[in-house]
């Protein structure tokens, strides 16, 4: 996500505000806000009573545009051209040597919780260059999730900020010129080297309001434009505050999804607060007992004492406010454990696990978010601390984070100090067997859709979609095959959203075998689909994409912002997960699911989805004319089957056949749904796939089937 006024390092500005060009893009890429809530207004990110540019969603249906509207505004909907020859010109843009100069630094103002109101002190001194009369500071707070918007016009307002000098003959006018940031224009004389600007914010009686997810080090970002010719540039060592949780409010539970008998597994124990924030609690005590039946012989204590952990693991889990408990099944079926953790503070929360699925056969599922952003592009939290939720709170088996080339505050193809930063982080985090990390980065195309480069092993290439060698994405994937490493590209966010996926450039299947159908912009399916993203655009689906003759698997992700990698549905209508089907918890056995569309997507919820044809896994490829024998022995060729265990009561099961919904079976509540089709008039170049949906929302799609007469299809190229 990114607003006008987080777009980039470089912005032209004359007169009282910033160029029209970027003006009303406030919330178009990754959108931190994730989409617009269903049948209501969405507030503004800014709260405080200014006004968000985005577009309101209405229902699915209402939100697309009718047949007879003009081609040019189609043209707009599926790209953005203007904002990517904004960012082209601006990249370009010379600097002066004093754009981006001198130092800044918090004097007064102490770290604060979540949501709530403070006031803060930042002093600007000037560089060697200092800021040349008609140049201009800028402060820029923390574009993402709420921080009040720098004001000098009205006291009694959040954000009401006071501006001084005491450099004598320096006059500064001072105006808010975009949501969050506040600009100042030098008079009188110049500021030298080493004279000081001081900016008061939140000095009003209202304070200013903090972000309202929990960070590290959420930056008060100062930029110079020392010669004002409308280009500034951000000073990368910009102050930060610490913004904390607040109290508890909610306990998670997270068990893996499938095991062996004899196996040990572990029970993941979290506290959060309201917003899905990670909550410190220094002890507690945990009470657990079996729902829906046996508890497979696991032999759970009526209650245990969790203390704080020790060691350096354990002062990781401190932080986060997270225990484990090792559990081994020792017979099979589902499992689903209900916990009443009774806090130090007093306060007792009380959840349900997933379930657990125990089976002496069948393939591990692997849960993922393949796509997350920090605040070093357009979300929130320092990249290390989206690892430690990823894996400690979110009790994820596979992370990769993937800030943008070029968008947010600071750009990693501007900055490849912050790209060697990420490629550390992520090696520090790989645990193969415990903990996967995946090496990545958003390809942030503003014509041809928005994708998410993963790469399996070195060498880690930056491959910025500004880079006239990669601003295609033929070029990207010729770019990727000359590198001769296992990489993948996700198309996400495909049917709407900031910006439409160009389906009219064939995925090229040597790198984008899956694609992500839902995250928190919602589902890219169909206009059938749950939680259908925002404005999209007719045509434009990832079923209108299948039948295209593209063989794309599922995977969900959650495009997170707000720092809750594996959790983005507890702050948005939706979420996203990748369920990935490998016993081998490794990058190669990741890979390989990938590359086989062994992998199902879902919006959020830990849903179980078991699902073959004749016998074979999800996302085969299969050939209807084979003699051979069932790939499963004792299951028909011609019949497919599913079984779906869920978290909460499923409400139905639909079979989609070609483009479209081909049956569907009621679920009636139930946790647990199955069926058995027999399918005996399957043509060549037909897909088919299982939709399960939950009566609170929560859904999962199984990657399809595909099928062919006389072996194997040959997948579309891309174009050269």
């Amino acid at each position: 996500m990114a607003r006008s006024a987080a777009l980039a390092s470089v912005v032209r500005c004359a007169g009282g505000g910033c160029l029209v060009l970027l003006a009303g893009l406030n919330l178009l890429a990754c959108s931190a806000d994730g989409p617009p809530e269903r049948g209501r207004a969405r507030a503004s990110a800014l709260e405080n009573g200014a006004p968000s540019t985005i577009d309101v969603a209405s229902e699915a249906a209402g939100d697309v545009m009718a047949d007879g509207e003009a081609s040019a505004d189609m043209a707009r909907r599926r790209g953005r051209p203007e904002l990517m020859q904004s960012l082209r010109e601006a990249a370009a843009a010379p600097r002066h040597v004093g754009d981006g100069g001198g130092r800044a630094w918090i004097a007064t103002g102490d770290a604060i919780a979540a949501g709530t109101s403070g006031r803060w002190r930042i002093v600007y001194e000037a560089g060697p260059h200092g800021i040349a009369v008609g140049g201009r500071l800028f402060l820029q707070v923390s574009p993402f999730w709420g921080w009040s918007t720098p004001q000098v016009t009205e006291p009694q307002v959040a954000g009401f900020t006071r501006v001084s000098s005491d450099a004598a003959g320096v006059t500064l006018e001072a105006a808010t010129v975009d949501q969050q940031l506040l600009a100042v224009t030098l008079g009188g004389r110049a500021l030298r080297a080493g004279e000081q600007v001081v900016l008061d914010y939140g000095v009003g009686p209202a304070g200013a309001v903090a972000d309202r997810f929990a960070e590290r080090q959420s930056r008060f970002w100062i930029a110079v434009d020392a010669d004002g010719d409308g280009v500034r540039e951000v000073l990368a060592g910009s102050p930060g505050v610490d913004v904390g949780a607040g109290p508890a409010a909610r306990l998670l539970l997270f068990l893996p999804s499938s095991a062996h008998p004899e196996e040990e597994v572990s029970l993941s124990v979290a506290l959060v607060d309201g917003r899905g924030n990670a909550v410190v609690e220094t002890a507690g005590r945990l009470e657990l007992r079996a729902v829906d039946g046996a508890d497979l012989g696991i032999g759970i204590p009526a209650s245990m004492e969790l203390g704080m952990p020790k060691g350096a693991a354990g002062a990781e889990a401190r932080a986060l406010g997270s225990w484990r408990i090792d559990l081994r099944p020792r017979g099979a079926g589902v499992l689903r454990l209900r916990g009443i953790f009774h806090s130090g503070t007093g306060k007792t929360f009380e959840a349900e696990s997933n379930p657990l699925q125990v089976t002496e056969g069948g393939a591990r599922i692997l849960w993922g978010d393949l796509q997350n952003h920090s605040a070093v592009s357009d979300g929130t939290g320092l990249p290390e601390d989206l690892f430690l939720y990823a894996r400690d709170i979110a009790a994820l088996d596979v992370f990769s984070l993937t800030d943008h080339d070029h968008w947010g505050m600071l750009f990693y193809d501007q900055h490849p100090e912050l790209w060697q930063q990420a490629l550390e982080v992520t090696e520090r985090f790989h645990r193969p067997g415990r903990f996967v990390t995946v090496v990545g980065f958003e390809w942030t195309h503003w014509l041809h859709g928005h994708r998410h480069v993963l790469d399996f092993a070195p060498p880690y290439v930056l491959l910025s979609s500004l880079d006239p060698r990669y601003d295609t994405p033929q070029e990207l994937w010729q770019g990727l095959a000359s590198l001769g490493g296992p990489a993948l590209t996700m198309a996400h966010h495909s049917a709407g959203g900031p910006v439409a996926t160009d389906w009219s450039v064939p995925p090229d299947p040597r790198f984008e075998p899956v694609t992500e159908i839902v995250s928190v912009h919602g589902s890219s399916e169909a206009l059938d689909g749950p939680g259908v993203i925002y404005q999209p655009v007719p045509g434009n689906f990832v079923r209108d994409a299948l039948n295209r003759g593209y063989a794309l698997g599922f995977v969900g992700s959650s495009d997170g912002h707000d720092g809750h990698p594996g959790l983005g549905h507890l702050a948005s209508s939706s979420g996203g997960l990748a369920a990935i089907l490998s016993q081998d918890l490794s990058r190669q056995g990741v890979y390989d699911a990938l590359m086989a569309r062994r992998v199902y997507a879902t919006n959020g919820p830990r849903i179980i989805l078991r699902c073959n044809f004749g016998g074979h896994p999800m996302g085969s490829t299969i050939d209807l004319d084979s003699t051979a024998e069932p790939a499963i022995a004792g299951i028909p060729q011609s019949t497919l089957m599913a079984r779906v265990i869920a978290p909460g009561e499923l409400d139905h099961l639909d079979v989609i056949r070609s483009g479209e919904v081909l049956g569907r079976l009621s679920c009636e509540g139930k946790r647990t749904c199955s069926l058995a089709l027999p399918m005996d008039d399957l043509q060549p170049s037909e897909y088919l796939y299982v939709r399960a949906l939950q009566r609170d929302g929560g859904a999962a799609w199984s990657s399809p089937f595909f099928f062919v007469a006389g072996g194997p299809a040959k997948a579309p190229t891309a174009s050269p």
